[in-house]
């Protein structure tokens, strides 16, 4: 089942970078194109291609959360900045430079090293709501504090603060619906009369919008890191806190703590890759 996890999470990361592209094909063909008016690009066959993608990926990642442990889905997850690199460069005719190809192998195998070292695994497939007031409360307090020093910092540092609160919000959203697809067992028809899946509806659309603001703050280069490795990180404690899952620490907290440095690393140089960025859509 573990493996079924992983491929359905590298399918939906998949998935959500050919969206991206997709719609970044539509946006600098629209651009190029004055008659086509303000929201043209929604008419185009590549924009809705990547709606449809973006559904799929949704199921996809749902599948991943039924099937493995958060700990695991969340970290893999992150190879959408691998996909977005490599489709980008594809369909913009872009070739990536030395720099960006070291960091997608970078966060490859910082990536790979984590997993294979941390080797979460086991978890419930439902949880007390005793320990979700337990792990909102702080959740919550801290993202309120965070959007209290966000709004008086600007640039790169206001970016990465705001990206801290977005990833905060995608963690929770995983995990609520990882407790929705648990309660399937009682009956498809039983999950909306519980409160996960509408929290978990409310929590995706506060952090999809946090992450519009995230992204108008700054540059993605400082925004990407704090998304990435906020979203990973939480959802290792959430799936530890939350679902029992069990990860292997001792002699390796180091070298675990290593690898997301590299990850980290690579992160910051990816984002800064005008084929992740977007950039090259423009000059398209």
């Amino acid at each position: 089942m573990i493996i079924l996890s992983v491929v359905m999470a590298l399918l939906a990361a998949l998935g959500n970078a050919a969206a991206s592209v997709l719609q970044r094909h539509a946006a600098a063909a629209d651009l190029a194109d004055t008659a086509g008016g303000r929201f043209g690009f929604v008419r185009r066959p590549a924009w809705r291609w990547g709606a449809g993608l973006l559904a799929l990926s949704g199921a996809a990642q749902a599948l991943a959360l039924a099937t493995g442990p958060l700990a695991v889905v969340q970290p893999v997850m992150t190879t959408e900045l691998l996909f977005t690199l490599v489709l980008a460069a594809v369909v913009f005719r872009w070739p990536p430079g030395g720099r960006t190809w070291a960091a997608f192998l970078g966060m490859a195998l910082g990536l790979a090293a984590f997993l294979l070292l941390a080797g979460p695994t086991g978890g419930t497939e439902t949880v007390p709501p005793k320990r979700w007031l337990i792990s909102a409360v702080p959740a919550l307090a801290v993202s309120i504090l965070l959007v209290v020093v966000g709004r008086r910092l600007r640039g790169a540092a206001r970016a990465a603060v705001l990206g801290s609160v977005a990833a905060i919000g995608f963690a929770f959203t995983a995990a609520l619906i990882k407790d929705t697809l648990g309660l399937v067992s009682g009956g498809a028809g039983d999950v909306f009369t519980r409160w996960q899946i509408y929290t978990a509806a409310g929590v995706g659309l506060g952090s999809f919008l946090m992450l519009q603001a995230t992204l108008r703050a700054g540059s993605l280069a400082a925004s990407q890191p704090a998304l990435t490795l906020g979203d990973s990180l939480l959802s290792v404690i959430l799936g530890i806190s939350l679902f029992e899952e069990r990860v292997d620490l001792g002699w390796r907290a180091l070298p675990e703590a290593a690898s997301l440095g590299l990850v980290a690393f690579a992160c910051v140089q990816l984002s800064r890759s005008p084929l992740v960025s977007g950039e090259e859509a423009q000059r398209w």
